[in-house]
């Protein structure tokens, strides 16, 4: 894609977004996401509380369930109307930005929060965030992301965009991207695979290799087509 056609995908997966954002907030904020939260958290070392970015954070549900643990959370939205609502449901700081042009603090992060929202990206755009991301978050920090799982395939959904991993396809962009695995599940927890639609993955910080020339940083080759979009933020 072009940067144009690039934009364009975002643009429209936020205006979807921000035309649903009540009804969207209604049908998900009483999901129970505490296994990903216990999961990030868990992995965090040091002497909490801890400063969490909550990358995509919606209107605000999970912000205010760090909050509530006694974390200093932070939210990054593109929807403008979801970041208001952020802010008024959890009372932390939001941060609306694009995520093709994060403008994060280096180093800043303790942890990464990324719930249904990494898979929005085009796959030409990931390597680029997943290096952003890496940046902001202390050595040693943790990336927690939930994606629904796929055969590497992207591409339209009615107004939405999504990008469908497997662990293979999702590790190779994770560790090209600086981080280290520590575990992967599936989700919803105590279901047959074949209803398990979300993989959920944890991941540490590494340096980068100074022995390569262009950091160790690497894509991947993927298909086109989409199987069925699930919402943002669900189990």
């Amino acid at each position: 894609m072009t940067e144009l056609e690039l934009a364009a995908v975002v643009s429209r997966n936020l205006r979807y977004y921000d035309q649903h954002a009540q009804e969207f907030f209604a049908g998900t904020r009483d999901h129970d996401v505490s296994q990903n939260i216990d999961a990030l958290l868990a992995c965090i070392r040091g002497q909490a509380p801890f400063k969490i970015l909550d990358f995509g954070c919606g209107p605000g549900r999970d912000l205010h369930t760090f909050k509530s643990l006694g974390h200093v959370a932070v939210g990054l939205e593109g929807s403008a109307c979801f970041a208001q609502m952020a802010r008024d449901y959890s009372g932390c700081e939001v941060w609306q930005q694009d995520f093709l042009r994060l403008e994060l603090p280096q180093a800043f992060f303790d942890g990464v929060f990324a719930n249904a929202s990494l898979f929005h990206l085009p796959v030409q755009a990931l390597a680029d965030v997943l290096r952003a991301l890496h940046a902001a978050i202390k050595p040693n920090g943790v990336l927690f992301s939930s994606n629904p799982r796929g055969n590497n395939e992207e591409g339209w959904n009615g107004e939405r965009y999504g990008a469908y991993h497997d662990i293979d396809a999702w590790r190779g962009f994770m560790t090209s991207a600086g981080f280290v695995e520590l575990r992967h599940f599936y989700r919803p927890q105590g279901l047959p695979r074949e209803q398990q639609p979300w993989l959920a993955s944890v991941w540490r910080k590494r340096d980068r290799d100074p022995l390569s020339p262009e950091g160790g940083w690497s894509g991947a080759p993927r298909a086109a087509i989409t199987p069925p979009l699930p919402d943002r933020q669900a189990p």
